[in-house]
């Protein structure tokens, strides 16, 4: 069996740690230290980890944690990360802990920004999102396009419903409520957020979510539903498909 863990790291992120009791890999690590406590809590191995995108909160750990690991690297190769490093890219199948790792490449945070889906054996899939999909809302635009960013949540969107998402940042709460001004008529995201409030006032994280909880109440994964698209153009966007709308969210959801 694959465990899931979800370390907490500077104010907001998480980094990703799964493993099966005597071996783990970690996810995005920009903090070297919490997943060294993790490790010797649990007395583990290190045994890869995993990039999602260069950004220095994801890949500062990278470094120090060479010190302990016993094996490889992976990191997106369109992108400028540590060495030295395994690049890697969509359409690729990697092997970790002995489970089925696909790359997908998700451009629109970044350029060259890529996602891992793990299929551990007899469990629900596992998503790493790093900062393209997040709870209740998608990663700024900082190279990508929004068309970019639409094509990379339609291929999030589509993994199936049980998928555990696991995005980098605990930046659910703020979301959704951005997202009960786009959509204020959708009752599950308003019982949602009432569930999302009462984790973290008892300091628990509202990760993973699922990809079939993401489709009822992102609304960057429901650009086509009316209320979210007559939100979008009531904010200005250019026309009423999908990408303008995503945009004109993206440009709102900047704002607040």
């Amino acid at each position: 069996m694959i465990e899931l863990l979800s370390l907490p790291a500077f104010s907001d992120n998480y980094i990703w740690m799964v493993h099966n009791g005597r071996e783990a890999a970690v996810v995005d690590p920009g903090d070297a230290e919490v997943v060294r406590r993790a490790l010797d809590q649990r007395q583990l191995s290190l045994v890869a980890i995993l990039v999602t995108h260069h950004h220095p909160d994801h890949t500062g750990g990278v470094q120090a944690l060479r010190e302990v690991l016993q094996g490889e690297v992976y990191a997106p190769a369109l992108e400028q990360t540590p060495e030295p490093r395994r690049p890697v890219q969509g359409g690729q199948s990697l092997q970790v802990l002995a489970q089925s790792v696909q790359v997908w490449d998700v451009p629109g945070h970044t350029a060259g920004h890529i996602a891992y889906v793990m299929t551990p054996e007899g469990q629900d899939p596992i998503l790493f999102c790093g900062d393209t999909l997040f709870s209740g809302g998608c990663g700024r635009l900082f190279e990508g396009t929004p068309a970019q960013m639409h094509a990379s949540l339609s291929l999030l969107a589509g993994l199936p419903g049980r998928t555990r998402v696991c995005c980098a940042h605990e930046y659910t709460v703020s979301n959704l409520r951005f997202a009960r001004m786009v959509e204020p008529r959708n009752a599950a995201l308003e019982a949602y957020q009432n569930h999302c409030q009462g984790l973290r006032e008892r300091g628990v994280p509202t990760l993973p979510s699922t990809i079939e909880t993401e489709r009822a109440i992102n609304p960057f994964l429901r650009c086509q539903e009316p209320d979210v698209r007559h939100s979008a153009l009531a904010q200005g966007a250019t026309g009423g498909d999908p990408v303008a709308v995503l945009a004109a969210l993206r440009e709102w959801k900047n704002r607040t």
